[in-house]
């Protein structure tokens, strides 16, 4: 299951709306940054086809103006 965390950047004064946005997204957890104009995003879905999919909702959300991954990695299932 890949798990992966971004920096996401709202647009000028759209921190909150960003937030709630991302927020509404099963697959997400967001927490805002004290002391930037900045959040950070965790997401954690059961497969790349899903990861892709959720990432195109993200990019699709008006108030974000950048999304850079910063780590992600690929939890193998176990096989039984």
């Amino acid at each position: 299951m890949p798990i992966k965390s971004y920096l996401a950047h709202p647009h000028d004064n759209k921190k909150v709306e960003l937030l709630t946005a991302l927020s509404a997204l099963e697959e997400c957890e967001v927490m805002p940054a004290t002391n930037e104009d900045v959040l950070v995003l965790v997401t954690d879905t059961l497969d790349d086809a899903s990861e892709e999919l959720l990432k195109a909702k993200i990019e699709k959300i008006k108030s974000l103006k950048l999304l850079a991954m910063v780590s992600g990695f690929n939890s193998p299932q176990n096989q039984q």
